[in-house]
């Protein structure tokens, strides 16, 4: 945990120059830093293909637990915010992916004062959108959690000089500063109306309170009817309800793959915040398994709250291939579990729990014939830990 200063902080003064350092040197033309306020091309029609080009792989880079906003009332926060973006500009310069996924806890909401979290979230993917990069994202138990009051408030020293954008809701005890968080609801919506390169989605109504629960089809680009894999999102839960991937979702699931790949044909790829207790199940703590790649098992496993039916669900169909998740800051293996793989990411922010180098996980998807490779991106541009997924 960080120590924590009293001495002034201007929060919005912060969010300013971690925007400006992400876009100084950018040539997205979504961008405007010389007008009065940022502007965003508007998505005007939906899309849920990815196109591949036809004899070339298709590359994502994960970008998990990045934590924005954490501490934000501190000198620490706010720098840790900037070492974040430089990592994943690392990644981005080393891989040039073809997409990107942030899998969960963008922002630390439970650290953020002001009443629109959404500030912190598109610095989160301003480096991505910046190269001109598309993007999915899913929802971590920190992303909407609710204002957790620094017990340092309450001792003798007091509460910090606070200065929110102006805008939110006053409160005792800092000018234009709100407390009450921003929902999943409000972050996707800001997430999705304001930025072309979002392919994320607001799933099913009959999944709430899950959120980010939907699928894209990774296609051809000579062909969008020829589907070479399906990538599928999941909101496990955490922050306003539960740690779980609840059963409707697993129906949704079941009815979803049977409707768009009705032969399990096409390979499927999961994505997920929380692990589930499967994961438990193939890495015990400091115990490396011969059959599992990684490079670091530093903890236990801290799965959902309940097992609801999805991991049921997903080890009976054979197209799919691998599920990915964050959450675990020091674990970033990828082991056998059925006929599948359970892989965690790596913890890219500098914002979290732990002081393992920060890096990212990378997939790399081929056609003819299908392949899925990973390996992991670290923050000093060294590759590790490639692992053949399927083939």
């Amino acid at each position: 945990m960080p120590k924590f200063s009293n001495s002034p902080l201007i929060i919005q003064w912060s969010v300013i120059c971690l925007f400006l350092i992400s876009a100084a040197n950018s040539d997205d033309p979504q961008l405007n830093i010389h007008g009065n306020a940022q502007t965003f091309a508007l998505r005007t029609t939906p899309e849920n293909n990815l196109r591949m080009r036809q004899g070339s792989p298709f590359k994502i880079a994960l970008f998990a637990d990045l934590h924005f906003g954490e501490a934000a009332w501190t000198n620490w926060g706010p720098l840790q915010d900037v070492n974040s973006v430089k990592v994943m500009s690392t990644v981005l310069d080393k891989e040039n992916p073809d997409f990107v996924i942030y899998l969960g806890d963008v922002i630390t909401a439970n650290n953020i004062m002001i009443k629109n979290a959404s500030l912190y979230w598109d610095l989160a993917v301003s480096p991505t959108r910046a190269k001109g990069i598309p993007w999915a994202s899913v929802f971590g138990n920190h992303d909407d959690a609710p204002f957790e009051w620094p017990m340092e408030w309450f001792s003798a020293t007091g509460v910090p000089q606070l200065q929110c954008p102006a805008g939110s809701t006053s409160y005792a005890g800092g000018e234009d500063c709100s407390f009450r968080g921003t929902t999943r609801l409000e972050l996707m919506k800001s997430e999705t109306e304001h930025n072309t390169l979002s392919y994320s989605r607001n799933g099913p109504q009959t999944l709430w309170p899950s959120v980010s629960s939907y699928v894209l089809k990774l296609s051809l680009s000579s062909d969008s009817e020829a589907a070479v894999a399906y990538l599928y999102f999941f909101d496990s839960g955490g922050g306003s309800y539960p740690e779980v991937i609840s059963s409707a979702q697993a129906k949704w699931f079941q009815q979803k793959s049977a409707e768009v790949n009705p032969d399990a044909r096409v390979p499927e790829i999961i994505f997920w915040h929380i692990p589930s207790k499967a994961y438990k199940k193939v890495a015990p703590r400091f115990s490396v398994p011969n059959n599992c790649i990684g490079s670091i098992f530093m903890e236990d496993v801290a799965a959902q709250e309940a097992e609801m039916g999805i991991m049921r669900v997903l080890g009976g169909r054979p197209s799919v291939k691998a599920v990915f998740v964050g959450h675990n800051h020091g674990l970033d293996w990828c082991c056998p579990y059925k006929k599948l793989w359970l892989c965690f990411a790596r913890h890219t922010g500098y914002g979290g729990y732990g002081d393992w180098p920060r890096g990212a996980r990378i997939l790399e998807i081929n056609q003819q014939p299908f392949s899925l490779k990973s390996w992991i991106r670290m923050e000093d541009g060294h590759l590790h830990s490639e692992v053949l997924l399927s083939s």
